[in-house]
């Protein structure tokens, strides 16, 4: 069954930013969001940096209700600052979601991604590779709806059929 969710995809690369790097890892979350039933509500580019990911992700979230999934600055290199620019505009983290994205491969604990809350959207920290970042959405993609609805909607009926009725 296919649940219906806005998504919004955020690829964080001084590469593409600057066109020498082909936006792999964007057009797969894109290929899996659609293959989910996904809406695919945008696509954007931002180069690595605390600011830069700050800005992106206030920017995509403001007046959105929904999924933003971003792909790339998550590892070790000096440059990949995007849990640093997610954390500092999140309202609320979601460490559950990260922790569980992160157990899907053995690389995982090599990623330094973050999730939480902005506003209404849900947002997720995944690698820049096109099988990571796949693999890291497919990790959450059973839960992430009901967390959606929940940031409009306490009312929304618990997965296990606990909670308040519809």
């Amino acid at each position: 069954m296919h649940v219906f969710m806005n998504v919004k995809v955020l690829t964080v690369s001084d590469g593409v930013v600057h066109g020498t790097r082909e936006d792999r890892s964007g057009a797969a979350l894109a290929d899996r969001v659609a293959a989910e039933g996904w809406t695919l509500a945008g696509r954007a580019v931002c180069a690595d940096g605390v600011d830069e990911v700050a800005e992106a992700l206030r920017s995509l979230a403001d007046g959105f209700h929904g999924l933003i999934v971003t792909t790339g600055g998550t590892g070790f290199g000096p440059r990949d600052l995007t849990p640093e620019g997610t954390r500092s505009v999140l309202d609320r983290e979601a460490p559950g979601l990260a922790e569980a994205m992160r157990l899907v491969n053995p690389l995982g604990r090599l990623s330094r991604g973050v999730a939480g809350t902005l506003g209404t959207t849900l947002v997720l920290n995944t690698p820049g590779s096109s099988a990571g970042c796949v693999e890291c959405l497919e990790a959450v993609v059973d839960v992430v709806p009901h967390a959606v609805r929940l940031l409009v909607d306490n009312a929304d009926p618990h997965p296990s059929g606990d909670g308040p009725a519809p």
